[in-house]
């Protein structure tokens, strides 16, 4: 954890930075523990320790600015690195627009750094041993190797990791502004490899995680990187064509991420946003409808302020296919001439919809079987390989992998498969949304289906 004496140090880098010249300074100071533990087809492999405190100081000197770090805290260190760092960014141009965000925007809550619930004390108290137990835990090899139950494969490998975290930082400005987070991490990994009897490979994997140790899966992870393999064999060629495409929610936010960097200030600043010119207009289908539930109770992702201390708030990004908000910090907006608003999106959560019944109540499951049974024939995505979409005009290619389904049910997987088109025509062409999105996710994005999209085999 943070010290009082470590606090005490990142509050002194910002009065000395003021004593020595600087207009305005803004200190990060972040301390972070992992420990993760392999298994490799049922024995111990690797351990892994690391452990990171640094203090980041921005500058702001002279209408010039510049960025720093270091992870010495010892104070006469820190007081000289402060000094030459100053004596840096007078070498640097001016730049009138870097300052530091209106102190009535900055969060007045993060006090403890726990307020959103976060932080399991019991990581504390958690030794070696238990890590290491509960690692094995993870482990299906034995299981599966010893079954006598004749399968339609063999097990090759198997590795899986468990891995546990704390993280803690403490953000302060020369305005007064003073904000703590903490969070600790609790996550299970497996990755599964096996062979059919004609000698062809299949892996499968997955994971979860968790701000609370007692919610960690150790049962299912394994076996679910299993059947994820299993599921593969037996792939077939698919014609090229368009067909409808359901997208698995572990995977859909890979259609999601093109939009939100389009939605970055810094992009459209750049002429690099296919988004650009858009803010209150509607560009997506009416369905789509995504949120940032920054405030979530003791979900991952969530925070009360971004890396400015301004704080964040339960906000839509896109309501039904209304554009309703850039991510803009300060610099970007005195540079845009806009409102500021956060630096980016804190947890993403995409709202169910259903073509012809319209936004669906959270209290309506709707998962991937209601989905296929809606698509009726066509592909289902479970894995993307490779791609890319323009920055610039929203057209995408992605190397796909999945299943082919008819009448709303799973027939045979394919490969090798690519789909392209533009990522704006795309989500116009929505049929439905979820509400089964991963709760172990800091994005929440559901089970996708999309209308008449282009693979090409």
């Amino acid at each position: 954890m943070i010290t009082p004496n470590e606090t005490r140090l990142a509050k002194h880098c910002i009065s000395h930075a003021k004593a020595c010249g600087a207009s305005a300074a803004r200190v990060y100071l972040n301390k972070c523990v992992t420990d993760s533990y392999t298994i490799l087809n049922g024995e111990l492999d690797k351990v892994t320790h690391s452990a990171d405190r640094s203090i980041y100081i921005y500058l702001y000197v002279d209408g010039r600015y510049g960025t720093f770090s270091t992870n010495r805290l010892e104070e006469k260190e820190l007081e000289d690195f402060v000094v030459k760092a100053i004596e840096m960014v007078r070498m640097l141009g001016e730049d009138e627009c870097r300052q530091l965000p209106d102190p009535s925007r900055t969060a007045k809550d993060a006090a403890t750094g726990n307020e959103l619930g976060l932080y399991d004390s019991s990581y504390e108290s958690m030794d070696s041993q238990t890590r290491l137990a509960n690692a094995h835990k993870l482990s299906i090899y034995d299981k599966i190797i010893n079954d006598p139950e004749e399968k339609p494969y063999r097990l090759i490998s198997e590795e899986c990791e468990y891995s546990c975290t704390s993280d803690e930082s403490y953000t302060a400005d020369s305005q007064g502004f003073e904000g703590r987070h903490s969070e600790t991490a609790f996550g299970t990994f497996s990755e599964m490899t096996i062979q059919d009897k004609d000698g062809n490979r299949y892996s499968g994997y997955w994971w979860q995680a968790t701000p609370m140790a007692a919610e960690t899966d150790f049962e299912g992870c394994g076996m679910m990187a299993l059947e994820r393999a299993v599921k593969q064999i037996g792939p077939k060629k698919r014609r090229s064509g368009r067909y409808r495409m359901v997208v698995d929610t572990s995977v859909a936010s890979r259609l999601v991420s093109p939009l939100l960097t389009a939605l970055n200030s810094a992009s459209i600043q750049q002429k690099m946003s296919f988004l650009e010119d858009t803010k209150d207009t509607k560009v997506f289908h009416e369905g789509m409808t995504l949120m940032d539930f920054a405030r979530t109770h003791g979900k991952n992702g969530s925070r009360l302020f971004d890396t400015e201390g301004v704080a964040t708030k339960d906000a839509p990004i896109i309501e039904n296919g209304v554009v309703k908000q850039y991510f803009t910090n300060t610099y970007q907006a005195l540079k845009m001439g806009i409102e500021p608003t956060v630096e980016d999106i804190s947890r993403p959560c995409l709202m169910p919809y259903m073509k012809g019944e319209g936004l669906q109540s959270e209290e309506k499951e709707v998962s991937l079987k209601d989905i296929l049974k809606l698509a009726g024939n066509g592909i289902l995505v479970s894995g993307f390989n490779g791609g890319n979409c323009n920055p610039v005009t929203g057209d995408f290619s992605f190397g796909i992998e999945g299943f082919a389904f008819s009448k709303g049910k799973i027939t045979h997987p394919v490969r090798e498969m690519l789909i392209t088109g533009n990522i704006v025509e795309l989500w116009n062409s929505l049929m439905a949304a979820g509400s089964d999105a991963r709760p172990s996710s800091r994005w929440q994005i559901p089970t996708l289906a999309f209308e008449g999209v282009a693979f090409s085999a």
